[in-house]
C-alpha cells in the first residue's frame, strides 16, 4: 500500500496486516510482528492494526522444532492483507513452496504492502516482485542473495529498506526498526514513540548494520554516546552544533565524527537534524500550527527550512502531515 492508504481515522477499519507462517519460521521475527502490529493500544486510545496469522498448514512446526504453531488462518487469509509479511526462515536455500509464493505475488498484483524480515526477503526474491527494486537482507546471506538474485538491488549496509510498496529488514533486531517506521509511516511519530516506549526500543536507530558485521573487537575505555544524545534531546530547541557535541563530549569534533561512526553509523550532524525533524513532527501532531513555531522550537530554524525537510524524510509537507497526523484527523 502507498502512504496514502494509512488508517488515520478512528472510524475506518484498521489497516489489516497479516503474518504467513511456514515451516522452520523464525520465531523472533513473529514476535515483533506481533509487538509491533498485533497488540491492543490503550496508550494511543486506538487499535492501530488489525492483526492475523496465517498458515498453509494446519501445525507448523517452527524453527529447530522449538514448538509447533497451531490454531491460526488458512493461507487464504493473505487475500485479505493490507500488509502482507512474508515467512523467513534461517535454511535460504531450501526453496519455498508454490502456494506461499503464490500468495505474495496474488497480494502484490492486487496492490498489497509486502514486508520481509531478515531471510524475508528471499521469499520475496524466489516470488519474483523485487527484480529491479531495491532490498536488503542479513549480511551473512549478502553475497549468497546476490549471486541468486543479480536483479534484485540489494542494499546491504542499512537496517531497512523502504521501496514504497515492498519493505525488507536486514536482521532480526530490524524487524522491529522497519516496524516503527512502519507505524511512523502509517500512524505518525507520536504513534511510533507510543509503541517504542512500550518496547522500550529506540523508535529510530541511525546507521546499519555495516556496525554489526563480525569484526575483532578492540580493547576500549567506555565511550558510549548515551550521555551526550541524552544531553542533546533535551537541548533541541537551543542553536547547538558538533562543535558544541565534542565540546560537551571533551573530544575533537574529529574524534566525535568517528564515534558516531562506529557507535550509531551516522554523522553528529545528521543524528542532529534527524532528532530536531522527530521533534517537529511530534509538535505538529499535538496539534502545535504555527510553522514558524515549529522550526524554532525543534531547532530546524525557518519554517522554509522546515518544510524542506519534512518533504525529504516524510514525503509531506507540514500542511499535509497536519492533515494526516494532527488532533484534528484522530
Amino acid at each position: 500500500m502507498t502512504q496514502d492508504s494509512s488508517q488515520s481515522s478512528a472510524t475506518t477499519a484498521p489497516h489489516r496486516v497479516v503474518v504467513i507462517v511456514d515451516e522452520n519460521s523464525n520465531p523472533f521475527e513473529l514476535g515483533c510482528a506481533t509487538e509491533v502490529f498485533g497488540l491492543r493500544r490503550p496508550e494511543i486510545g486506538r487499535d492501530l492494526y488489525d492483526f492475523r496469522l496465517c498458515s498453509p498448514e494446519p501445525a507448523t512446526p517452527m524453527r529447530d522444532g522449538f514448538f509447533t504453531l497451531t490454531g491460526v488462518a488458512g493461507l487464504d487469509a493473505a487475500d485479505t492483507a493490507d500488509t502482507l509479511i512474508v515467512p523467513n526462515r534461517p535454511d535460504v536455500d531450501v526453496p519455498r513452496r508454490p502456494a506461499v509464493l503464490d500468495a505474495v505475488r496474488r497480494a502484490h498484483a492486487r496492490g498489497a504492502r509486502l514486508v520481509g524480515f531478515c531471510s524475508g526477503a528471499f521469499t520475496l526474491a524466489e516470488a519474483g516482485v523485487l527484480d529491479g527494486r531495491r532490498a536488503t537482507a542479513h549480511w551473512q546471506w549478502a553475497d549468497s542473495f546476490r549471486a541468486r538474485f543479480p536483479a534484485v538491488r540489494l542494499e546491504p549496509d542499512v537496517l531497512f529498506v523502504d521501496d514504497g510498496d515492498i519493505l525488507t529488514a536486514a536482521g532480526s533486531a530490524a524487524a522491529l526498526d522497519l516496524g516503527l517506521h512502519l507505524v511512523r509511516r502509517d500512524h505518525g511519530a507520536e504513534a511510533a514513540n507510543a509503541v517504542s516506549r512500550r518496547l522500550v526500543f529506540a523508535a529510530h536507530r541511525d546507521g546499519g548494520q555495516r556496525q554489526f558485521v563480525e569484526r575483532p573487537v578492540p580493547d576500549l575505555s567506555d565511550e558510549s554516546l548515551a550521555p551526550l544524545l541524552a544531553w542533546a534531546q533535551a537541548r533541541l530547541d537551543t542553536p547547538l552544533t558538533v562543535t558544541d557535541l565534542a565540546a560537551r563530549a571533551a573530544v575533537s569534533a574529529a574524534t566525535l565524527h568517528r564515534r558516531f561512526r562506529a557507535q550509531l553509523g551516522t554523522t553528529p550532524l545528521a543524528w542532529l537534524t534527524g532528532e530536531r525533524l522527530a521533534l517537529a513532527c511530534r509538535l505538529i501532531e499535538r496539534g502545535e500550527s504555527r510553522f514558524d513555531v515549529v522550526a524554532r522550537r525543534s531547532g530546524l530554524g525557518t519554517a522554509a527550512n522546515l518544510r524542506a525537510l519534512m518533504r525529504r524524510e516524510t514525503g509531506l509537507s507540514p500542511t499535509a502531515y497536519r492533515r494526516r497526523f494532527g488532533p484534528a484527523t484522530v
